[in-house]
């Protein structure tokens, strides 16, 4: 999987300040979810994650992609940027994002195939925040 110019654009360009109110929704009853004993395992949360990212503060874009890798307890980028981070036994995952002069940090939780968590950086010069969903690819 690659990472498109749209979704570097991500860190790039931010512009549009909506998000849709389902994002809100997805990350309420992801934060709550309980880790299966499957994803107790290490490795469990192995593969490429699609991460999907909302604004909630900032000028900038509305909503953006970008995959990321999940290999143990290591999160690092699938295409495009720096991604540096890591992941517990029981899903919690933290992670520092950077592209050029623009740089973020997110946290959240990932439970079976999905996710989602909040997200703050400071992109082109804009200081801005919101949620993030993931799945799993495949």
């Amino acid at each position: 999987m690659t990472i498109s110019s749209q979704s570097i654009a991500f860190f790039a360009d931010f512009r549009t300040p909506s998000v849709s109110r389902w994002i809100f929704a997805a990350a309420a009853l992801a934060a709550f979810a309980a880790p299966s004993a499957a994803d107790a395992r290490t490795g469990a949360y192995d593969g490429v994650w699609n991460v999907l990212f909302a604004t909630q503060r900032g000028n900038c874009s509305s909503s953006n992609s970008v995959p990321f890798t999940v290999t143990g307890t290591r999160v690092s980028s699938a295409g495009g940027g720096k991604v540096t981070g890591g992941i517990s036994r029981g899903g919690t995952v933290s992670v520092n994002i950077s592209v050029g002069a623009s740089k973020a940090s997110g946290s959240g939780r990932l439970a079976g195939n999905s996710g989602a968590g909040r997200w703050s950086g400071i992109i082109t010069g804009d200081r801005c925040s919101g949620t993030w969903q993931a799945t799993r690819s495949g």
